[in-house]
C-alpha cells in the first residue's frame, strides 16, 4: 500500500536486482488524486520503468551539468505489512520522452532489494523501448548511462518479456 497516493502494490522477483511493480489503484483511497490514470485503463500497462544509476547523487551532479533537467535526488520510504522499513532515493527527469525514459531509484544500503524476497519464478527475457526517433533516443539515453534496446517503430512504446514457466509473457505500455 502506497498511503497518499492512492494505490497498492504487489512485486515479483525478475531475478538479481530485477523486479516488478504491479500498481494498482486502493479503493480505500479514491479521494486521493489518480497520479498515473490508472483508474482509467482497461487492462495492464507498463506505466513506467526504473533504472539504477548506481550512485544517484553522482549521476544528479553529471545530468546538472549536461544540462539536463531533473528532479532530485529525493527521499522515499514505505513500511511494509511485515514491519520492514524500505528507503530510497529517486531523481525523475523533467522530460522523459514521454514515458519512454526511466526514472532513477537507489536503494538504502539498510533496505532489502525488491528482487531478494518478492516472490520469484519469472526473468525478464527483453526490455526495449520503441519509438519513430531511436536515433534521438539512443542519444539521450546514452547521455543517462543508460543500456537499452532502442528500435524503430511508428508508435512510441516500452516492451518488457517475461519468461515464466517456459511461457513468455509481452507487457507493453
Amino acid at each position: 500500500m502506497h498511503p497518499g497516493r492512492g494505490t497498492r502494490n504487489a512485486l515479483l522477483s525478475l531475478g538479481e536486482r530485477r523486479y516488478l511493480e504491479i500498481i494498482a489503484p486502493d479503493p480505500q483511497q479514491s479521494d486521493v488524486p489518480d497520479n498515473y490514470g490508472l483508474r482509467r485503463l482497461d487492462e495492464p500497462r507498463l506505466i513506467t520503468w526504473a533504472a539504477h544509476p548506481g550512485n544517484i547523487q553522482a549521476l544528479a551532479d553529471r545530468l546538472a551539468k549536461a544540462g539536463i533537467a531533473a528532479e532530485g535526488p529525493t527521499p522515499g520510504s514505505r513500511q511494509r505489512p511485515d514491519g520492514k522499513l524500505l528507503q530510497w532515493q529517486t531523481l525523475s527527469l523533467k522530460d522523459n520522452a514521454n514515458g519512454l525514459l526511466p526514472f532513477f531509484i537507489e536503494w538504502s544500503a539498510n533496505s532489502a532489494h525488491p528482487s531478494t524476497d518478492a516472490p520469484p519464478g519469472c526473468h525478464l527475457a527483453n526490455f526495449q523501448i520503441l519509438t519513430p526517433d531511436p536515433d534521438a533516443l539512443t542519444k539521450t539515453a546514452q547521455q543517462l548511462g543508460l543500456d537499452v534496446a532502442i528500435s524503430k517503430s511508428p508508435t512510441p512504446q516500452l516492451r518488457a518479456t517475461l519468461s515464466c514457466a517456459a511461457r513468455e509473457l509481452i507487457l507493453t505500455s
